[in-house]
């Protein structure tokens, strides 16, 4: 018995491919991409189309390399050009992705949600923000499922009433400077006492204006600014001094009694009365408020983020933080696995301290967010 003749097959088969595909009119059309390239494209990284699409061809099956043809096109997008239709199939389309690219998008997702609330909660006990490290295995042990169509910030959110109900944690409150005409000062007096508010120092300005600062919690935001609007008639200023009160990061044995802190009960902050004059508020002791607190004067000679501040940690690599940011120290490292090379500078910037990140080739890049987004797409143009 012969063996048959081999023929070639006349498909052309497309591998290693990330595939978008779009219903519409009824089919379904899909184009071929490169891995690890749509989300780069989506973000606004990737600027080059050609470095997205592995072929402008619109298919209705990618895989056995079904063409779609041009009179389908013309039903379906009202064009046959065939670069538009791929820039609407890469705009609208759902991408299609393999185990290993999900959850590596998966581990990127729930590091930032836990980055977010190591940014902007504390353990109320202590007023200090726990690590990175602590707070992902806090999600994990309460189960926290993530959804890849919501944003970090959205998810950390939902995840601290959650966290909340087995560890002691909060939102660091924000510390506020208001200034309004002494005729509102009383009404102001009021709010915050009912939003509990900490009253650092409270001053009566020259042209009858009164200076009040405070720490509130990020809720009262709206409240306050609306009260300037209408209250105060617009005449009002509602400055942010620092979005975050916080001392410094927690340690591992704070962490390890989360549990049992949680099990009995945590004596709440007692909030310090907004007294109903003016002369009370100045003779308050200085200090007074909540745990990490920095004193009046202290907070008045920082300013409110103003010039280039003190250099806490001067230009150098990550591995190096002192101690006293761990916290960061453990969520920075990232930079170092994605791309090596990058250094980083801590200086205060009012009531906080700011981190300012460099590109291994000397560039200034600013914020931990453009540094990680740049070092990740030079991980994947070196993947790739």
């Amino acid at each position: 018995m012969s063996k048959g003749v081999f023929q070639p097959v006349g498909q052309k088969r497309l591998t290693n491919i990330a595939v978008v595909r779009l219903k519409k009119n009824g089919e379904r059309f899909e184009i071929a991409c490169y891995k690890n390239k749509v989300g780069d494209w989506r973000s606004g990284i990737e600027k080059d189309l050609d470095e997205v699409l592995q072929t402008t061809t619109i298919f209705h099956n990618v895989g056995k390399g079904v063409v779609a043809k041009d009179k389908e096109l013309q039903a379906a997008f009202g064009t046959t050009d065939q670069k538009a239709i791929c820039l609407e199939i890469l705009a609208k389309g759902e991408l299609q992705v393999g185990e290993r690219e999900r959850k590596q998008e998966y581990e990127h997702l729930f590091k930032d949600v836990a980055g977010v609330l190591v940014e902007k909660c504390v353990n109320p006990g202590t007023n200090r923000p726990y690590t990175l490290s602590m707070l992902e295995r806090a999600l994990r042990d309460i189960h926290f499922n993530l959804d890849p169509k919501k944003s970090a910030k959205q998810q950390a959110l939902e995840a601290l009433p959650l966290l909340q109900k087995e560890f002691p944690i909060e939102r660091a409150r924000m510390r506020l400077r208001l200034t309004v005409p002494v005729e509102a000062q009383q009404e102001l007096e009021q709010l915050l006492q009912r939003e509990a508010a900490d009253v650092a120092s409270l001053d009566v300005a020259g042209g009858g204006m009164c200076v009040v600062v405070a720490q509130v919690e990020p809720g009262v935001f709206r409240d306050l600014n609306n009260f300037m609007q209408t209250t105060a008639r617009g005449a009002g200023r509602l400055e942010v001094l620092s979005l975050a009160v916080m001392a410094e990061g927690a340690t591992a044995d704070e962490f390890a009694n989360m549990g049992a802190a949680a099990t009995r009960p945590v004596a709440p902050a007692v909030p310090q009365p907004v007294a109903s004059s003016s002369a009370a508020l100045q003779h308050r002791p200085v200090g007074v408020g909540r745990v990490g607190e920095r004193p009046a004067a202290a907070a008045a000679a920082g300013g409110g983020g103003g010039g280039g501040g003190t250099v806490v940690y001067a230009r150098g690599p990550v591995s190096g933080l002192p101690e006293e940011h761990a916290s960061r120290r453990e969520r920075f490292a990232e930079l170092d696995t994605l791309q090596p090379g990058w250094t980083v500078e801590l200086r205060t910037k009012g009531d906080t301290v700011e981190a300012v990140f460099f590109h291994p080739s000397g560039e200034r890049v600013g914020a931990f967010a453009n540094a990680r987004r740049m070092a990740l797409q030079a991980s994947k143009a070196a993947a790739a």
